[in-house]
């Protein structure tokens, strides 16, 4: 084959073979009379093999070395590689079409969050947070949306297994009777706390009300986790009275959780 038939065939340009040839990540074929590079099968494989490398996020530098392990590697060995690389991309992308399936379903029906897209769980307990909020008398408390946008966060920053665990305890605790009534109870006093001064007396009150509708899972980490650093920049758009009521309650869960 010529560079432009190998180019072609993996679906990269010359360019990119002719760069990956410098970069020392594909030998040099050996060349005819008239000075042509001849490929073959094999270099089309090893060229596919950088291809899927670099599609999967692999750096340049991390693909030179998973092909110098790969070196002594029969031709089996390295297609069974490539079968296994776009198994683990199809799973992903099953995963996420299976997700996107479901806010798809949501959206039609008007029911996606105001969030944005969240886990289906996660979809689940805020339907049943604004289930809860329409059979307030009043409009719902502005600590329950804030609620609701923490609750996105942290499903998004937090590790995918530690996550859905903590999010499959919330929906848990949300499930138990008149578990979200309390709750919205509790952001009314939060919301009336939005400009008391961190020594307000019904700081802690509010703060022994939270704690007892927080599972000792919301401390994935355990008791150690609560770093003062990190909750300072947690709590910075709070009020004082609020960041108070919010640091109490988890330290009272961090008692109970020793």
């Amino acid at each position: 084959m010529r560079i432009g038939e190998l180019a072609g065939l993996v679906g990269v340009t010359a360019r990119a073979v002719r760069h990956y040839h410098h970069l020392g990540l594909l030998p040099e074929p050996r060349r005819l009379g008239n000075g042509y590079r001849d490929y073959t099968l094999r270099d089309a494989v090893l060229l596919a093999r950088i291809r899927r490398l670099t599609e999967l996020g692999l750096g340049l530098d991390e693909v030179r070395d998973v092909l110098a392990d790969d070196a002594d590697a029969e031709l089996v060995d390295v297609l069974e590689e490539l079968d296994a690389d776009l198994a683990r991309q199809q799973a992903v992308i099953a995963a996420r079409r299976e997700r996107l399936g479901v806010l798809l379903e949501r959206a039609r029906a008007g029911r996606l969050p105001a969030e944005g897209p969240v886990s289906p769980g996660l979809a689940e307990l805020f339907a049943d947070m604004a289930a809860a909020s329409a059979r307030l008398p009043g409009p719902e408390p502005a600590m329950a949306a804030r609620d609701r946008e923490m609750l996105s966060l942290l499903e998004t920053v937090m590790p995918e297994e530690e996550g859905a665990r903590l999010m499959e305890t919330m929906r848990a605790v949300a499930g138990a009777p008149g578990a979200l009534e309390r709750a919205y109870e509790v952001y009314a006093r939060l919301d009336a706390l939005a400009d008391a001064p961190a020594d307000d007396v019904r700081v802690e009150e509010t703060a022994r009300a939270l704690a007892e509708l927080l599972p000792d899972e919301v401390l994935a980490g355990g008791p150690e986790e609560l770093d003062e650093e990190a909750l300072g920049v947690f709590f910075a758009d709070f009020s004082p009275a609020q960041a108070a009521v919010l640091r109490r309650a988890l330290r009272i869960v961090a008692g109970r959780a020793r």
